[in-house]
């Protein structure tokens, strides 16, 4: 990511020697759509849609702004 109030060269989380798994900073895709949609205006909580009678999230209900790459 880039722009838009996000930290510059700035790297985020950490794996193990060989890439695998995390050893900090996991984040999941519902938490990156989060920090784009806070970055653009939005509150990701409060932005709902509506599908087959139910109220749907983009960010579902995992999603969680990442506040130390901004």
């Amino acid at each position: 990511m880039a722009g838009a109030g996000i930290k510059k060269g700035f790297s985020y989380g950490e794996t193990d020697e060989i890439g695998y798994n995390v050893v900090s900073g996991k984040v999941t895709p519902y938490d990156v759509q989060a920090t784009i949609l806070n970055q653009l205006g939005f509150d990701h909580e409060k932005f709902i849609y509506q599908f087959q009678g139910r109220p749907y999230r983009l960010t579902d209900v995992a999603g969680q702004v990442i506040n130390e790459i901004i």
